[in-house]
């Protein structure tokens, strides 16, 4: 599950890109968070870390835990699994289960649980090379999720900033590596070293359709392009999706202008867009790796799993615009962060709702409940 990339214009302006895949359909919400909260991050038997968020946000989030008629939900039990705030710097959560094992971190350490790095990184911060001082300093907790069944934490995390600077944080085993990440690009398991290590095995690749040769006196032609895409792997795995996005970053022609730069970003996330049952597990054969979310899920009406693009979002860094389409839709919604500036409280709506609308929704997501 999930695919993530950067892509540049011709004046060397990026853009992000990434889908989420799921077996099921979970509430995500569209949240706003404005500057000036302060915010709290707690790991059972560890001093809570506190921080003053010092920038907008726009994100999509997944409850922190199950609401009941006592406790409802608030936008504080929001976890941010991707965003953008007002800098242009964005933050990813994807897949990795290998993330999880034992860490070392005394009693007495105010320590940030993994949950809420989404937060705590757009809000605090401004470039990757900020954050990666950050994090240099701020010892990082993964967790236990009562939502997923009790795993812990089985994630790795990206950002990117506007200046086309990307890092990747990864808990292997329980350890923390963060990773300046040179082709922009991530996707879930195995580790990011081994995957950049994997693409020495596709140097061949390039986007110049060779279409004719000779084999004896026999000389070939190919009936049609494309053949320059022949050498791609063709599989919706984890290493499949790395080669082909670095492939498409690499070569879709760099647009001239930031709409167009848009649409063509657009265009490159298409080829990672997967529908319902193109890949399907039986339980008794499947992978298991899939990701279940008890009380919040669906309900499977079907006897075996299948991913699907839940969603697919894009962000324009210099702009600080966010577009998101989800699985029921063909068309894009987008909220201009910048035009939200000056909102005092937190702003909230369903992503599903949301989707209902193409185009301009930054007034929908002010005129909604915090």
């Amino acid at each position: 599950m999930c695919t993530s990339l950067i892509y540049t214009d011709a004046s060397g302006r990026p853009y992000f890109g990434r889908t989420l895949e799921l077996t099921v359909a979970l509430p995500h919400q569209v949240a706003f968070f404005p500057r000036g909260a302060r915010c709290r991050s707690q790991v059972a038997g560890h001093p809570a870390v506190a921080f003053d968020r010092s920038h907008d946000i726009i994100a999509i989030t997944i409850p922190g835990r199950l609401p009941t008629p006592e406790a409802p939900l608030g936008p504080d039990d929001l976890k941010v699994i991707e965003g953008m705030n007002d800098a242009g710097l964005t933050f990813s959560l994807l897949s990795y289960p290998a993330a999880g094992g034992a860490q070392s971190v005394d009693m007495t350490t105010a320590a940030l649980a993994a949950s809420d790095l989404g937060g705590w990184i757009l809000g605090c911060f401004s470039t990757v090379a900020e954050v990666r001082e950050g994090l240099a300093k701020q010892p990082v907790m993964l967790e236990p999720l009562a939502l997923l069944g009790g795993a812990v934490s089985p994630f790795h995390y990206v950002a990117h900033d506007r200046s086309g600077a990307s890092l990747v944080i990864e808990f292997d085993k329980g350890a923390m590596k963060v990773f300046d990440n040179p082709v922009g690009v991530m996707t879930n398991g195995p580790s990011f070293d081994w995957h950049l290590t994997n693409l020495n095995n596709y140097t061949f690749l390039s986007n110049v359709d060779r279409s004719s040769g000779t084999f004896g006196k026999l000389k070939v032609v190919q009936p049609d392009s494309g053949i320059a895409t022949a050498g791609l792997p063709s599989s919706s795995t984890s290493v499949g999706r790395f080669v082909r996005a670095a492939y498409y970053a690499q070569f879709t022609e760099k647009a001239e202008d930031p709409d167009g730069a848009i649409r063509a970003l657009a265009h490159i996330m298409n080829n990672f867009d997967r529908p319902r049952g193109v890949s399907i597990d039986y339980p008794q054969q499947g992978s298991g790796g899939h990701m279940e979310v008890p009380g919040l899920s669906e309900k499977a009406d079907k006897p075996y799993a299948t991913e699907f693009t839940s969603w697919t979002s894009l962000s324009d860094l210099s702009r600080t615009l966010f577009f998101v389409r989800d699985y029921s839709s063909l068309n894009y919604f987008h909220i201009a962060l910048a035009a939200l500036a000056g909102v005092s409280t937190p702003r909230v709506m369903p992503l599903a709702q949301l989707a209902r609308t193409a185009g301009e929704a930054t007034e929908l997501l002010r005129g909604a409940a915090g």
